[in-house]
């Protein structure tokens, strides 16, 4: 985790608990997965109310669950591991930044497990890796609230942020799929108003 300030992108308000906004920093770390990241970089610039296609396979690789499991494995990955990298919801489903290299290995570590197997009913997680590209939030910022369908959870804050590998992301997708209660304080729709301290991050 980056100890320098928390730089903002233009329009971004700064604070540290604040999950939508995206720092200038992570801004250039999400840029850098492209071909042309000044041209991204310029395009946020004019219009860091619109989302982009991004590849993956360079400085990130993305496990995408569906919403309800993805939050599982989001508060398992705060609440009894490392914290996360990144992380985004996008038209239902959450989007996990993950090390690149962890879409070619994590589909096997899951096999290994028996993933959906023997009649269990679990969430099919999709891994998006090299030749793949995902769609990511905008910055947002002082341009209104971000959608519910497309906004970050976990916002980009550093041009070198830690990233989950396989075996990370699937001791937190098996976890998550214990049938455990975990009872909430807050209703259903103010789930997703959970903060995570970034600086907990490794």
């Amino acid at each position: 985790m980056s100890s320098t300030p928390y730089e903002t992108f233009p329009g971004h308000h700064g604070d540290r608990g604040d999950a939508a906004g995206v720092t200038s920093d992570g801004a250039a770390w999400l840029a850098s997965a492209g071909t042309y990241p000044r041209s991204t970089l310029a395009f946020w610039e004019e219009r860091p109310d619109a989302p982009v296609v991004l590849p993956c396979g360079t400085a990130f690789d993305v496990v995408n669950a569906p919403a309800m499991h993805g939050r599982r494995m989001l508060d398992r990955l705060w609440d009894e591991g490392p914290g996360s990298g990144p992380v985004a919801v996008f038209r239902g489903r959450m989007l996990l930044f993950a090390a690149p290299g962890t879409a070619a290995r994590l589909p096997s570590l899951l096999d290994w497990e028996e993933w959906g197997g023997r009649g269990r009913a679990v969430a099919p997680l999709l891994c998006h890796g090299t030749g793949d590209a995902v769609t990511v939030p905008a910055l947002n910022g002082d341009h209104g609230p971000a959608p519910a369908d497309a906004r970050w959870l976990v916002a980009p804050d550093t041009r070198h942020p830690w990233l989950p590998g396989p075996e990370i992301l699937l001791w937190a997708a098996v976890r998550a799929a214990r049938p455990t209660v975990r009872i909430s304080i807050f209703p259903p729709a103010d789930q997703d108003a959970k903060v995570y301290d970034v600086s907990r991050r490794r």
